[in-house]
């Protein structure tokens, strides 16, 4: 399906007319096309019950299509079903391992992370530091520059017992070799997580190709409904793992003196889960296999390459922007800046102050501009990335995020915004 196809099929569109909105906020989170929204409807309508508990119609009903969404999604990335356990999104997957791997990890144990994850794949892990007094190592790439294998292989001790990476870094949008990654961190002995958070909605990806031992991703940043996400683990991975939380669904027996768990993956999920979450997110998984993920992925490099050869063209004054040039490497991620004045002279500080770097146009006064002149949606702040914002030397940056429903148009939106922006402060 072409882009202006694929809208047809987002309601949301529809509200605002065809010269309406251009969203580009899709690293934060994407629209929901009809398919979806009807699947949710659907289960409140016809057949809403909880699940692996009622014998009765409704409950059979729910819990087969609850079932069946597992499945479902579980194919999508190459997983069996019983090694996706159902969470509320990539944060509280991450924060289950961080306390589930954490639980076996001692004092002086270390953990290898980059300086361009998200604050999920960052401070549950430092919430860990605090209480088992492990050491965090921090890979600090150039934001020119993908993560490479040997900048994990020189961080790596006889003490690194986890290498935690994102994937694809939702401000710069390069991507990393995930493979390549996890065969260096094996060889050592450690454990693999991924932050699939901007991975696997944008681009194929298998977990048995990765090799990983664990994955994780949310359903709200690929066409799938708000609180759902996946955490995949390895069966023996997630075999050996501690549940995080306890309460109904994930026992088995439970008396005065103690408790039995269920089998994997349910010993994960304690409490009514999201069933219309999994429902939705099956769904958008049925859109997106409509489409191909390869067409997903040729389609989002295709904007970005001609995002970068507007740039070029349009040579706005004062626009810088961030992220790998190698357009085999990077994302449908755009972050800019407008100016970037230096504040401090890092030499002659005192103080000991990082040297920071002005906006000419602050991007929320930017993304403002944008939305209110040209109907232009941007994120705009530290986007849960604040280490790599603080060795950007910046205090924020605006960012466009494309998806499927976006085209050349919005593009050329986008670059019309700017320069609407730059003309109205006067630069």
């Amino acid at each position: 399906m072409e882009s202006n196809e694929i809208r047809e099929h987002f309601p949301i569109f529809k509200r605002f007319g065809r010269e309406g909105i251009v969203y580009l906020d899709n690293a934060a989170t994407t629209q929901k096309p009809t398919e979806v929204i009807e699947a949710v409807v659907d289960f409140y309508t016809n057949y809403c019950s909880n699940v692996h508990r009622g014998v009765y119609r409704l409950g059979e009903e729910a819990t087969e299509k609850f079932n069946k969404a597992r499945e479902n999604i579980g194919n999508f990335i190459g997983a069996k079903d019983n090694e996706i356990v159902f969470v509320r999104n990539t944060t509280e997957a991450l924060n289950l391992l961080a306390n589930s791997l954490g639980s076996k990890l001692g004092e002086g144990d270390e953990i290898i992370l980059s300086n361009s994850e998200h604050h999920s794949n960052i401070v549950p892990w430092q919430m860990l530091r605090e209480r088992k007094n492990v050491k965090i190592k921090f890979i600090n790439s150039k934001h020119t520059e993908t993560i490479k294998p040997d900048d994990v292989a020189d961080l790596i001790t006889k003490k690194t017992r986890i290498v935690s990476l994102t994937a694809c870094s939702n401000i710069l949008g390069n991507i990393n070799d995930m493979k390549e990654i996890t065969n260096v961190v094996h060889d050592s002995g450690a454990i693999m997580i991924v932050d699939g958070a901007q991975s696997v909605p944008h681009m194929p990806v298998k977990v048995k190709d990765i090799g990983c031992d664990y994955l994780a991703f949310s359903g709200h940043k690929m066409l799938g409904p708000t609180g759902i996400g996946c955490l995949f683990g390895r069966e023996e991975s997630l075999e050996n793992l501690p549940p995080f939380l306890g309460g109904g669904e994930m026992i088995r027996t439970v008396t005065k003196e103690g408790f039995t768990c269920e089998e994997i993956p349910l010993r994960f999920e304690a409490g009514t889960p999201n069933i219309e979450g999994a429902i939705g997110l099956s769904a958008a998984v049925n859109f997106l296999k409509r489409i191909g993920m390869e067409n997903v992925r040729q389609h989002e490099k295709e904007l970005i390459t001609y995002t970068m050869k507007q740039e070029e063209e349009n040579n706005i004054k004062g626009l810088v922007s961030y992220g790998t040039r190698n357009m085999d490497r990077r994302a449908g991620i755009y972050a800019f800046n407008i100016g970037e004045i230096p504040k401090f002279d890092r030499e002659n500080l005192s103080d000991g102050n990082i040297s920071l770097k002005v906006q000419a146009i602050h991007p929320h006064d930017l993304s403002s501009v944008a939305d209110r002149t040209y109907g232009v949606e941007l994120r705009s702040g530290h986007h849960c990335a604040m280490p790599m914002i603080q060795d950007l030397g910046v205090t924020a940056a605006t960012r466009a995020s494309f998806y499927v429903y976006n085209s050349r148009d919005d593009v050329d939106r986008l670059f019309d915004a700017i320069k609407a922006s730059v003309k109205r402060f006067g630069l």
